[in-house]
């Protein structure tokens, strides 16, 4: 509710194929000084082009654009004369720049300079074509794209859910129509001179890009829905989000569903006709539910005219944490259902979804700021990188997501080096991350725990709150155990008598266990145990509910599944275990954003499930632990295990005999191992850090694993450079979840990873993992916001 009791309400603002002869004549001669402004803007009569004067005036997109701003913007101001602000606005299409004009993210006269460029761009656009199918379900319509290997058609808007528009080369489209007619679908093409809100765009897009740059933007006065994201515009990067409009599809269906989810339940549409109010309709969860159960829409049945369009299911929790358990027996599952609704208000996603840490930049800014822009959480791998690198990527994600931005970070245990940790924790605190996912601990360390209990306070009530969250990594009874727990006392203790902890914060901090959000690594790429998920998850579940009974008041400790998770059939298990959440990894390292070289890319997407092996962890090689790697096409594996194999059973490289050291200087560094040597301590002498070069000048065994360690980092960054003629060293952490997602891939259009995308890769195994819960198991027996009925 708003105001005195007044519903939460949206107005809505048309696109192109809304005009119609006459509109806004009332509103132009009402305002007279907005008129005489737009005049001189555009270089011709407003009044012209609304009236017909302008022969084809409301036909041709240079004109049709400027003309609907204008009268879109000035119902906009007559409505504000009478009544108090919505909550929201939206636009479709050009539409959402008059929403941003009337958010105050600009003045009148730029947004019209800006929206008369953008129809001039988008005129002088030529070829391709359009068309809007009716009567089909997005997936419907995905599985017929992909059967027909129709590679050069993109969805342009995702309208409702009965009703997709489709861009791409007019032969393209209309060889289709026969299959969509099968399908069940209507066809019918739209008629417009080139493929808008696609690939095609492009040019379009980067020379509005350069116009977009000359204008200065305020933060939205009033909430603005985004078009390429389905959610709230961030108070930053206005510009880049209406530059990726240019190609990106329409999320219509999307925007109606996260306003719902916000409150909204009545909407106003400004501009001529109804087209965005019978989209409202369609987009009503009793329209989405009759659709999902076969029953057709009827305001559906006609396209909104020509638009001027990557689907996401239902938006953002809402703004007061839900229960925990949300019984909805009878509802089908959708991709926004699945896991724990709390898990999905704490993180502020829409799915029980995230991408996690990939070392050294490879789950990168791109990455992260991808999955923020769907709604979605991504971690950014800082394993193996400098503090320097870190803040800068850190840096990065601000300007491109804003001071509230989505996004975590990779915080790794590192039995060699705490400082290094506490230094990483120094710069979370200092830049107020709020995000860390927690790997390789093997106990709780007073670093991890001063990031977990900074900022925490009492709440309502005296409830315990902390305002940083921790995702733990576990894959052990141990170390599950010891994160679900609060943290030790006698850590809290020495970080308060250092004065890193206050009274009241480790007060609190004894209430809480030190991750709410532990996730169970099953085999997976990376530092893994090998465990299998069917036996942890069920296993840890149980030590969870037994830690819960503990605690002197209710503590949400949610499970989450790691490991294995290729496909929609392995995500829909992991939440029947009874998982609150998921984390992927291998299969967003062969997406479009990650962080490592095209050549590798090329390999990975051509992996199988057998494809991957043992080999001993660069970071902990003396200890003998492990990580999964890429096996086909490199001989990394092999070579490493025989490094470990060479330390275990000599005390040093002098013991080497002189074949054996031959071989590996040849084969794994391509140098005699004297220069090796001279390499990293030249390393450590830039950085200041000489007590490790000390100690191992005179202590063979170390110096020796240190020459050999220098073998993993060379064959990781020959990876991620894409060296050609290093191919054969190529360190790649990767899991058979990679295999995996690649035989779904090539049943989804996911085929070529130049097509993969972080957040397309949620929305397919998510969507695939609902849908498959919804037809094998029935509503009844799904889990569903959290709950298994």
């Amino acid at each position: 509710m708003t105001g005195a009791g007044r519903p939460a309400q949206a107005w809505l603002f048309p696109g192109q194929g809304a005009q119609r002869p006459g509109m806004g004549l009332d509103l132009l001669s009402r305002f007279t000084d907005h008129r005489k402004a737009a005049d001189r803007v555009l270089g011709y009569s407003i009044r012209d082009v609304c009236d017909g004067t302008i022969s084809g005036g409301l036909r041709r997109t240079e004109y049709v654009q400027p003309a609907l701003f204008v009268v879109e913007y000035l119902a906009f101001r007559a409505r504000m004369d009478s009544e108090p602000a919505p909550a929201f606005l939206a636009g479709h299409s050009v539409g959402e720049l008059t929403a941003l004009c009337a958010a105050g993210c600009f003045e009148f006269e730029s947004g019209l300079r800006l929206v008369k460029r953008r129809g001039e761009l988008m005129g002088q656009a030529a070829g391709g074509a359009m068309a809007a199918v009716v009567g089909l379900a997005a997936d419907t319509l995905a599985a017929v794209l992909s059967h027909a290997q129709a590679d050069d058609v993109d969805v342009a808007n995702y309208n409702s859910p009965e009703q997709t528009v489709l861009s791409g080369p007019r032969e393209t489209l209309d060889a289709l129509a026969t299959r969509i007619r099968a399908a069940g679908g209507r066809y019918v093409p739209l008629n417009v001179s080139a493929a808008f809100h696609s690939r095609y765009m492009e040019l379009a897009a980067r020379q509005f890009a350069a116009d977009l740059a000359e204008v200065r933007y305020a933060p939205p006065r009033i909430p603005v829905i985004a078009n390429a994201t389905a959610q709230p515009y961030p108070d930053r990067n206005i510009a880049d989000l209406l530059t990726r409009q240019i190609t990106a599809p329409v999320r219509w269906r999307d925007s109606m569903r996260t306003l719902a989810a916000l409150g909204v339940q009545d909407i106003v549409e400004l501009g001529p006709g109804d087209v965005l109010t019978r989209l409202w309709a369609a987009c009503s969860p009793d329209r989405e539910n009759a659709s999902e159960s076969g029953t057709p829409s009827p305001t559906a049945s006609s396209p909104p005219g020509p638009p001027d369009g990557q689907p996401h299911p239902p938006a953002p929790a809402p703004a007061t944490r839900p229960p925990a358990t949300t019984p909805r027996r009878s509802a089908r599952p959708s991709a926004a259902s699945l896991g724990s609704a709390t898990f999905r208000h704490d993180f502020g996603v829409r799915h029980a979804y995230l991408a996690g840490s990939m070392y050294r930049g490879i789950s990168s800014v791109d990455l992260v700021v991808r999955m923020a822009n769907a709604g979605m959480l991504g971690f950014f791998g800082t394993g193996g990188l400098p503090l320097t690198e870190v803040e800068t990527a850190i840096g990065q994600l601000r300007t491109a997501l804003g001071d509230t931005g989505l996004f975590g970070m990779n915080l790794l245990y590192d039995i060699r080096r705490p400082a290094a940790e506490s230094a990483m924790v120094d710069l979370y605190l200092r830049h107020d991350i709020r995000f860390v996912e927690a790997a390789a601990y093997t106990a709780i360390t007073p670093a991890l725990v001063r990031f977990r209990l900074h900022g925490a306070h009492q709440g309502p009530g005296g409830r315990p709150v902390a305002v940083r969250r921790v995702l733990a990594k576990v894959s052990r009874p141990e170390v599950a155990t010891a994160f679900m727990s609060p943290p030790p006392k006698e850590v809290v203790d020495r970080l308060v008598t250092q004065g890193l902890l206050t009274e009241q914060e480790a007060a609190v901090g004894q209430e809480l266990p030190v991750s709410e959000d532990v996730c169970v690594e099953a085999d997976s790429a990376g530092h893994t145990d090998g465990g299998v998920a069917l036996t942890l998850v069920p296993s840890f579940t149980r030590l969870r509910d037994a830690l819960v009974r503990r605690y002197s008041r209710p503590v949400d400790i949610r499970l989450g599944a790691s490991g294995g998770l290729g496909a929609p059939e392995a995500v829909a298990a992991a939440f029947v275990l009874g998982a609150d959440f998921v984390v992927t990894g291998s299969v967003n390292q062969c997406t479009v954003e990650a962080g490592t070289s095209a050549l590798v890319k090329d390999m990975l997407s051509d992996l199988d499930v057998q494809d991957t092996t043992y080999a001993p962890a660069g970071d902990m090689f003396e200890l003998g632990a492990r990580v999964q790697v890429m096996r086909k096409g490199t001989l990394f594996a092999a070579r490493a295990n025989k490094l470990y194999q060479l330390y275990r059973n000599h005390g040093g490289i002098e013991d080497l005999d002189a074949r054996t050291r031959a071989t590996v200087e040849s084969s794994c560094f391509g140098q005699p191992l004297e220069e090796v040597w001279e390499r990293i301590r030249q390393r450590h002498q830039a950085r200041g850090d000489t007590t490790d070069i000390a100690r191992a000048e005179s202590a063979p065994k170390l110096r020796m694993g240190m020459v050999f360690r220098q073998y993993f980092v060379d064959s990781t960054i020959a990876a991620m450079d894409g060296k050609v003629e290093d191919k054969v060293n190529f360190q790649v952490h990767c899991g058979p979840a990679m295999g995996a997602f690649n035989r779904f891939a090539d049943e989804t259009g996911l085929g070529p990873w130049r097509q993969r995308h972080a957040d397309a890769i949620a929305e397919a195994l998510m969507s695939g993992a609902a849908d498959l819960l919804g037809r094998h198991t029935g509503a009844t027996s799904i889990a569903v916001d959290g709950t298994l009925p």
